[in-house]
């Protein structure tokens, strides 16, 4: 039998134009390699919107692979945790003065690292991933990836100063973006900003006057978690790092045009 003879199923080795879509389904846990090809063969299996067929290839980092409608998930190298930060630990791999970090709340491996930082009496939902892609793009303050939160400030704040906040204020290191303020009850904001400027929420209420004395993280994009306790962490979805992906610019898992 010649190589060009060789039937494509017996074929062990990979063709320079992506691995076989039955392995790669097995990879991310849809059953043996058998199974998944009847998966394929039953019609179930989309490669970039378009029925897939028994011997289709694929290319995992940019392909996008659906099964009865559903995105398979990610890279099975790639690993992205929402953890619900403490007040007190730092966001920090280590720390060179000894204190808890981030990272010694999750599992020692993978290695992965803190998409942004909160400071260590900011608590809140934090990701940490070894996605070095996606964390530069949820970072960039080009992508404009809102992040939400929920700030405790002494004394009520006037209207004025909420128009202020919405409206940008300045800082020593320049006038903040427009934010969305309000006031859910005296005292209590919501604020909505894209910026990642170092601990830009304390400054921007030490500017029009009002300290913080509680600040909470609840929202990074599409991403929010109203179930996890303080110091608890859970893996994001596919789903959720597919919308955290799309929501920062990262088109590596959207259907081809």
């Amino acid at each position: 039998m010649t190589d060009s003879e060789r039937p494509w199923y017996l074929d062990d080795g990979e063709a320079p134009e992506g691995e076989r879509l039955q392995k790669v389904l097995a990879q991310r846990g849809w059953g043996s390699r058998r199974a998944c090809e009847l998966l394929i063969s039953e019609g179930r299996v989309a490669v970039n919107g378009e029925i897939a067929v028994l011997g289709r290839r694929v290319n995992p980092d940019s392909d996008r692979v659906e099964i009865d409608g559903v995105a398979i998930g990610v890279r099975p190298d790639l690993v992205h945790y929402l953890l619900n930060k403490p007040r007190g630990v730092v966001s920090t791999v280590h720390d060179p003065h000894g204190r808890q970090t981030v990272v010694s709340l999750l599992p020692p491996e993978p290695a992965v690292h803190p998409v942004g930082r909160l400071d260590a009496d900011t608590e809140g939902l934090l990701i940490l991933t070894n996605d070095g892609e996606l964390t530069f793009a949820v970072t960039h303050p080009s992508r404009g990836v809102e992040k939400e939160y929920l700030v405790h400030v002494s004394g009520r704040v006037s209207s004025g100063n909420i128009r202020r906040l919405r409206e940008g204020v300045e800082l020593e290191d320049g006038r903040t973006a427009p934010a969305v303020v309000s006031q859910p009850q005296p005292g209590v904001l919501r604020i909505t900003i894209h910026e990642g400027r170092n601990r830009q929420v304390r400054r921007m209420c030490a500017a029009i006057g009002h300290e913080v004395v509680r600040l909470v993280r609840l929202r990074i994009g599409p991403i929010r978690d109203s179930s996890l306790s303080p110091g608890q962490w859970r893996h994001l979805t596919s789903d959720e790092v597919i919308a955290l992906s799309s929501a920062s610019g990262v088109d590596r898992y959207a259907p081809k045009a």
